[in-house]
């Protein structure tokens, strides 16, 4: 845990902000968004206004839900029977490996998830093996407060409901720590439950409109990633852990995970979301793996000894050039590291293109520039020039990309619009004239969404902003 924590720490001013994480700071404080309940965003903000309101700030709380997860992991080990080595397999394994870096890095719905899903598996197979009621109450607890970071813990809870309704126990399904920490749960998530029904559940509509967008590449993706998010080397491991939940007589109380494993799958599959999503539940096999593993090295001797270590090493090296900003700015777009984690593209550029933006604006006659706004096409765009905008004598940008669309729109004597990103393709049906202004450049060579998009200036909204707002409008 400390030598994550000190690696993530060192590392956390790397490259830039990450899009989302522009984002979340970008929010004003709610119960609840378009895309996502509140908790990410309010540690965001918090971070902002209490610490500093810079890259290592923000990523105090990653850095801690990480760490976090490395301990749960090592927990679920022992609890299922590790020794002092399975538990050490499975801290180290977990704590450097590919997709625990890169979400400990950056501030993510997904980075808070994590420990939050494997504390809820932890006290699940606790309640199971030894048979005791708090720890379904604790795992309730938990799943109450994970609602208000993000509403698939449920799609966890259904799978783990339906591979014990498959292979049992199915009393448990019926028990009355079941049947309580469900209540706990609603209880404690009652106030995020209630804005998303008030709201007509628009985290509902949003899932369904971000499958329609990703869900052909996330259902592609989404098995390859399976052997990439702890790194090829570690595949053997949790494989290990899903073979031993079958053939293990020890562990037949929590049998039960090893199908839930491929009903996961099977509704991330159907969701169609984000390919990542059964990231929690691999990383407690991968834990559980770790007690076979450790087995099997006590087995060999020194020999097995070396070459786990060799394996872990190399995998843990690899999984920090690939997650952390260790490849110098300047040498990035030569890299294939853009290329194998999204993060990275969407971390750098965001200062030259408010750089770019700024341009544009000012190239707006003085006269004019008192009703000249600007339109960003998407979140990322909108939170550097929250961040970075004051600084080259910007006013305030607006998007209508996600909940920045009702966070207000141009007010109607805003004549003269800068408008930014992809959307700038799309203004000659809503404006009455248009220029080109430039193009965004990242000047790295680094091929992410905002590279090489126009930069427009128009003037005379359509029927004015009320009219032209809501076509401007998406939703992904």
């Amino acid at each position: 845990m400390l030598a994550q924590a000190v690696l993530l720490t060192a590392f956390s001013a790397g490259y830039g902000y990450e899009r989302d994480e522009l984002y979340f700071r970008a929010l004003r404080p709610g119960w609840g968004y378009l895309d996502q309940p509140p908790l990410t965003p309010l540690l965001a903000r918090l971070t902002r206004h209490l610490i500093a309101d810079q890259t290592w700030a923000l990523r105090i709380p990653a850095t801690i839900a990480s760490v976090l997860s490395v301990l749960v992991i090592a927990l679920i080990a022992r609890e299922v029977g590790g020794g002092r080595l399975a538990q050490t397999l499975a801290a180290w394994g977990y704590a450097f490996a590919a997709f625990p870096l890169a979400f400990g890095h950056i501030l993510l719905t997904t980075t808070i998830d994590e420990p939050v899903w494997l504390a809820v598996l932890l006290f699940i197979i606790r309640a199971v093996r030894r048979n005791e009621e708090r720890s379904w109450l604790i795992a309730g607890v938990l799943v109450g407060l994970g609602l208000y970071n993000k509403l698939l813990i449920v799609v966890l809870l259904a799978a783990v409901a339906i591979g014990i309704g498959i292979i049992g126990p199915r009393r448990l399904l019926i028990s009355r720590g079941v049947l309580i920490g469900i209540g706990l749960a609603v209880l404690i998530g009652l106030p995020n439950l209630i804005y998303q029904a008030s709201h007509h559940w628009p985290q509902l509509e949003f899932g369904r409109q971000l499958a329609a967008h990703n869900g052909g590449d996330t259902r592609a993706q989404m098995w390859p990633l399976l052997f990439l998010m702890l790194g090829p080397p570690l595949t053997i491991v949790w494989g290990a852990g899903l073979v031993a939940l079958w053939r293990r007589p020890e562990w037949r109380p929590i049998k039960f995970l090893a199908v839930t494993f491929p009903v996961l799958l099977v509704l991330v599959f159907l969701l169609g979301s984000q390919p990542y999503y059964p990231f929690g539940l691999l990383g407690a096999l991968f834990a559980v793996g770790c007690v076979p593993t450790a087995d099997w090295l006590v087995r060999g001797g020194t020999g097995r000894v070396a070459t786990v270590a060799v394996l872990g090493g190399i995998n843990a090296l690899v999984s920090a050039v690939i997650a952390l900003p260790l490849t110098p700015l300047a040498d990035l777009g030569n890299s294939p590291i853009p290329g194998m984690n999204q993060t990275v593209q969407d971390s750098v550029g965001w200062k030259a293109y408010v750089r770019q933006i700024a341009a544009a604006y000012h190239s707006v006659p003085a006269a004019d520039r008192p009703r000249t706004t600007i339109v960003a096409s998407n979140y990322g765009e909108a939170g550097a020039l929250d961040r970075y905008g004051a600084e080259h004598g910007l006013p305030h940008a607006y998007s209508a990309h996600n909940q920045l669309y009702f966070q207000g729109r141009p007010p109607a004597d805003m004549n003269v619009a800068v408008i930014v990103g992809g959307q700038a393709h799309e203004t000659e049906a809503l404006f009455s004239t248009c220029r080109p202004a430039g193009h965004l450049d990242n000047g790295l060579d680094v091929d992410n969404e905002e590279q090489q998009e126009p930069i427009v200036v128009c003037q005379g909204p359509q029927g004015g902003w009320g009219t032209v707002w809501p076509r401007l409008k998406h939703e992904d």
